[in-house]
């Protein structure tokens, strides 16, 4: 791993080695990681990102539907000890009802659908759904193949939808 640059995404990066051999970028990676992860207001229309760079430096990175996830992750990190500064480079998404509207119909069909309604008791919703104008973007990870395309299917489906990029990931690629 490069000591410089660590990046982690909160929906993929869920665990770091056991404690006896993580090196200290790690052990500070997981502790931003689980600060982030407990931030309030960060729900399924967020995807929540990070770079540590220096070994005490953070970069907040991601999409929030909300400008009060933004503030609150950068508070979040700033309470992490051995963490010196944040440079906080998270997009807010414009605040628009017919995005509102997208993300509930989005959110619907895909976590209320077999097999996928599994993920909807996670608090940490592995399927993000990021809405902006009108286009969808599906982050995270998912358990196999078909899991994928079926988000992709659902997310595709819902009315007003211009467009789905999925980047979701397949858990056994981590």
């Amino acid at each position: 791993m490069n000591n410089k640059r660590l990046v982690a995404w909160l929906g993929i990066v869920m665990a770091v080695a056991p404690a006896s051999g993580a090196t200290p970028e790690t052990v500070l990676a997981e502790k931003v990681r689980r600060q982030l992860a407990r931030i309030s207001h960060y729900s399924v229309f967020d995807n929540l990102a990070f770079r540590l760079v220096e070994g005490n430096k953070v970069i907040l990175l991601g999409q929030v539907a909300r400008p009060v996830v933004a503030r609150n992750a950068e508070d979040a990190v700033l309470r992490v000890e051995g963490i010196r500064r944040v440079s906080n480079q998270i997009e807010v998404l414009p605040l628009s009802r017919f995005d509102d509207e997208i993300r509930l119909r989005s959110a619907r069909a895909i976590y209320g659908s077999f097999p996928l309604n599994r993920y909807a008791g996670n608090p940490l919703a592995p399927i993000r759904i990021v809405v902006k104008g009108g286009h969808v973007t599906l982050a995270g990870v998912v358990a196999n193949e078909t899991e994928r395309g079926m988000a992709e299917l659902r997310a595709n489906g819902v009315p007003g939808v211009f467009s789905v990029t999925s980047e979701l990931r397949v858990e056994r690629d981590r």
